[in-house]
């Protein structure tokens, strides 16, 4: 698109908006009306048709077991980051979105290339970037959610001697060494034993569905040990708190490796920026790059190679970190 007939748009339409707001004409005022029901109606269909699909799913998956496709992967992947980042959507509407926004983006960028198989493959790979930032952002979350548990059991475990769940009430009683996220749940294991007449197994377990797999070990002991004390069994939750201090040691040293890797691919990735910007301004590289069919492949594939690259460098340190999915 050239430049110029950009520019002038853009000049035309903050214009257009000037004239409206000074003299307060109101000239698509209904039409925009009718535009904002269309969306509504169009947005309430879909509500109700993701609705269908996301019982119909729930009911599938009761009765048959998911099996290890793309689809299955792709669930997965979605349903993780929707806990993680506690977002108030199903997957039928997170994927519904997605597609929304994919072909938004696709039409935009068809508009800047004027090419539909090279806009396509733009704008998967940047869609391909944008999911492996969010899943990069996930692990994260996680991280520092094993991080939370691990710090409360190490104030638990030396205190279990008494009794898990007096153990945590005492840890409860301060408010600065236990995280917000852990001690809501906390709170609710202590209700549900004393007020909600939850047997103290029922309630450890419901606990350890909410906290995840790194609190499986502490819930099998809590279990034995609050069912089958003897004496000199409280050592047992000790093992917890040096299994932590390793597992402490292991996670920052694959932080400091994958901090590099990130670092290293961000500092390629920006002297490959830069040195592009910088060429554009000889006039016979840009009337190349940007307006021949040859360059625009060239510059499709240089987006594809940086996203398809930020992706297996998040997915070599998925690999290698291991991690831990909540349930």
């Amino acid at each position: 698109m050239n430049v110029n007939l950009l520019i002038s748009l853009l000049l035309g339409v903050a214009a257009f908006v000037l004239f409206n707001t000074m003299f307060q004409v109101r000239f698509f005022e209904g039409s925009l009306h009718r535009l904002l029901d269309l969306l509504d109606t169009v947005a309430d269909h879909l509500g109700k048709y993701n609705t269908k699909r996301y019982v119909s799913r729930i009911k599938r998956e009761r009765i048959v077991k998911r099996k290890e496709s793309p689809i299955a992967k792709y669930n997965r992947l979605v349903e993780g980051l929707i806990l993680d980042f506690n977002l108030p959507v199903t997957l039928e509407s997170f994927t519904s979105l997605l597609c929304i926004s994919f072909a938004l983006v696709a039409v935009v960028i068809v508009f800047f290339m004027n090419s539909v198989t090279l806009s396509v493959v733009v704008t998967i790979s940047i869609f391909v970037g944008l999911m492996t930032w969010f899943v990069m952002q996930s692990k994260i979350i996680r991280a520092q959610d094993i991080e939370n548990i691990m710090d409360a059991e190490d104030l638990i475990c030396p205190l279990a001697r008494d009794g898990v769940l007096v153990a945590i009430k005492k840890v409860m009683e301060s408010d600065e060494y236990i995280s917000p996220n852990i001690r809501v749940y906390l709170r609710q294991f202590i209700d549900n034993c004393e007020n909600n007449g939850y047997s103290f197994r029922q309630a450890i377990t419901l606990l350890n569905r909410q906290l995840g797999p790194k609190f499986d070990d502490f819930t099998k002991k809590a279990i034995v040990f609050e069912y089958n004390e003897r004496k000199g069994m409280a050592d047992i939750f000790l093992d917890i708190v040096d299994e932590n201090a390793v597992l402490r040691e292991i996670n920052a040293r694959k932080e400091t490796i994958f901090r590099k890797m990130n670092r290293d691919f961000l500092m390629k990735t920006v002297i490959v920026l830069l040195f592009f910007i910088y060429a554009l301004s000889i006039d016979g590289f840009r009337e190349f790059m940007l307006y021949t069919q040859a360059g625009k492949l060239i510059n499709t594939m240089m987006i594809c190679v940086i996203c398809l690259s930020f992706a297996r460098t998040q997915a070599l340190q998925g690999n290698l970190g291991g991690g831990s999915d909540r349930k």
